[in-house]
Parts: C-alpha cells; structure tokens; sequence
C-alpha cells in the first residue's frame, strides 16, 4: 500500500481547522499513515471493520458517512480513489459520543466537518469526485422513489390510466414554468406508480412511458423547442426504449427524455410568451364569473406572478384589474344585447358582486347605465 505525499499536509490542516487527527487506511480499514487512538487497542479488528465501513458507506452514497466506532466516537471518512478503483481512505479521528452537544459537537459542527474533509480530499486530487456526485444523484432518486412509493399507498389510483390523467396538468405546468426540480419529482411518482401496477405487463407500460413523452414533447414545442431537433433527439432514444426492461433503467431512461426535453426549451432566446399569455386570458375568460386573482391568472399561463404582471403590463400596456374589467364589461355587453337576463343576474354572471357598483364601473367603460345601454342597442335594431 503506498503512502500518500500530500496526507500530512491535509491532515495537518484539517488538525488546526477542527482539532481532530485523520488516518490513512487501506481499503480493508487498516491504518497506513497517521496513529489510531481507540479506545480498545484489543478490539482493533472491530476497529479495523468500522473505518472500513465508513470509507465504503461514503462511496456508496457519494457523501460523508457518520458511524459510531466501537470506543463511542462518531467517525467520517471519505475514499481514496484512482479513477473509479478504491484505493483506500481518509478517516478522521472521531469525536467522543459525550462530546455531540450543542455546545461541543453539534450536528451542523459535525456535518461542516465531514464535508471540510471531502473539499480538501478533491482539493488534493484523492478522490473521484465526478463519481461520487453520480452517486449523490443515485442516492437522491432512490430516496424520491421511496417516497414517492408512501405517497402512492396514501392515494387511491385504480389504474395506470388514473395515475396519468391526475399528474399529467401539473408535470406539463411544471415543464412550462422550467421548473425542473418540480418537474423531476411529479415524473418520479408517475413512474413508481405505472411500474407499481403495470409490473406484469411491460408493453402497457411502456405505451404509456411513450405517450407520456409525447406530451411533455408537444408542451416543450408551445414553449419554443424547435421540433425537428426535439423528433432528432427524441428518435434515438425511443429506439433505446425497446432494450428497456427493468423499473432503474425506466426511470433512467424517462429522466434523460425530460432533461432533453426542457434543455431544447432552454436554448431558445425567444421564449413564446404570448402563448402563456393567451392560455391566462383563456382561463379568465372561462370564469368570469368566479372570483380571479391575478395569482390565479398566473398558475395558469405558468408564470410566477410578478413576472406575469410585467409581461401583461409590457403586452398590452394595462395592468391584470384593469384587463378583467374590461373582459367583464364586454361580456356584460354582450349579455344585455342577447339576452333577456336581468341586470342583477347580468352582474352576477360578470363577476361583479355588487349591482351598484357593477352599474359604476359599466356607466365609467360605457359612458351609459346597463339599463341604458340595453334599451339603446335594442332600439337600434329595431
């Protein structure tokens, strides 16, 4: 086992930073470079197994390990890699169990100094980072899936066809808003729910992985994805899907086809905001009637609300209140000249609470009373 060059250097950094030695150990847990203080100089086999576990368990997760060694020191450690070949570890000295409390060793102490360890084990050249990042990733998806299986039990999905049609609005909203976390998320409990009751029958399933990309596809040319790239890149890796056959490789699979699909969004500098725009007048004017704020207006088109306020303001120069307004009076128009609907009913129908006020607000757009106006454009047709 060769020693390190640069571990004296680190270990003498990390001494003055934290107070904590650190050893050198092969991959087995054996000390090749700085002195173990355990506790239990008999009991080193077990010792031994404990910095083991801690080098492995922090490549397993691609983050810092906490384990209890057997003298009740808490220890960390990080691999020492050549590529992708464990070649050892760096194990800090432990810190007396007595000794995590707020004031001594809390936990954010604890963490800061297990994650000081991996800077300065990348900073030296040590380890792989690149594949412990993978690993982090790994670990991240594998603890959403778990949590997407609990949230699955909690739900009453009868079929694949049901998972589909509840998730679908909020994955192409989140796909519209770039939201890309969110979106990752609804996929990863649209996934683990299709597999869960789909498991028997692999070509069902993957008809509606299919379909499922196909949506987000077409969500992701509305938002100004060049189609012919999307098909291009979207081609080769429906191909791919026929090789598919286990629930890691699906996931894998469908998570790739989204990143694609929200970085051909991405690269477009002239993002289509008229059409966001026109889904939030199309949702106003499908509930006059209601009570809509703009909040509302923006979930719609898929925007945060300040944004949308600029965009609305910059598009037609008049803030959201005032839009509606008019969108309200002109429906009331329109009720007054076709329809024998009271005025009271007219307002309510509008969106408009009050019959005094609704009067107000028509009598300042109109330059007339609603009764005015109806008896005027009745005559007129006469």
């Amino acid at each position: 086992m060769k020693y390190i060059s640069n571990f004296p250097q680190i270990a003498k950094r990390y001494q003055k930073e934290f107070d904590l030695p650190l050893l050198f150990v092969d991959p087995q847990g054996n000390v090749v470079q700085g002195e173990a203080c355990c506790a239990n100089p008999e009991d080193s086999l077990r010792c031994r197994e404990a910095r083991q576990r801690a080098v492995e368990e922090t490549l397993r997760w691609g983050e810092p390990y906490l384990h209890l060694c057997l003298g009740n020191c808490v220890i960390w450690a990080v691999p020492v890699m050549h590529n992708a070949e464990l070649t050892g570890g760096i194990v800090s000295g432990g810190v007396p169990i007595d000794d995590c409390s707020p004031e001594k060793w809390g936990a954010a102490r604890i963490r800061a100094a297990a994650n000081r360890l991996m800077e300065l084990a990348v900073e030296g050249n040590l380890t792989n980072a690149a594949l412990l990042q993978l690993r982090r990733i790994d670990a991240k998806r594998e603890s959403e899936r778990a949590e997407a299986i609990h949230e699955l039990k909690s739900r009453c999905y009868d079929s694949i066809r049901d998972i589909y049609l509840r998730e679908e609005p909020e994955l192409l909203a989140a796909i519209k808003r770039g939201d890309r976390p969110q979106a990752r998320e609804i996929l990863n409990r649209v996934l683990v729910g299709i597999y869960f009751l789909g498991r028997d029958r692999p070509s069902l399933l993957k008809s509606f992985l299919l379909e499922l990309v196909v949506m987000m596809s077409r969500t992701a040319v509305e938002c100004g994805a060049e189609p012919s790239q999307l098909l291009g890149a979207n081609f080769s890796n429906l191909v791919d899907l026929a090789s598919v056959s286990d629930e890691a490789d699906l996931s894998s699979w469908l998570v790739s086809m989204l990143e694609r699909i929200m970085d051909s969004i991405k690269e477009q500098r002239a993002y289509p905001n008229t059409v966001l725009l026109t889904a939030a007048l199309q949702f106003m004017e499908a509930r006059l009637a209601d009570d809509i704020s703009r909040d509302d207006a923006a979930a719609a088109a898929c925007m945060s609300p300040s944004h949308f306020s600029r965009l609305v303001k910059d598009k037609f120069g008049r803030s959201f209140t005032e839009i509606l307004t008019q969108m309200r009076i002109d429906r009331s128009k329109e009720l007054l000249r076709l329809t024998d609907k009271s005025i009271l009913q007219v307002c309510l129908d509008c969106g408009f609470n009050d019959q005094s006020y609704f009067t107000k607000v028509f009598q300042r757009y109109i330059g007339s009373t609603p009764r005015e106006y109806r008896l005027r454009v009745r005559t007129s047709f006469k």
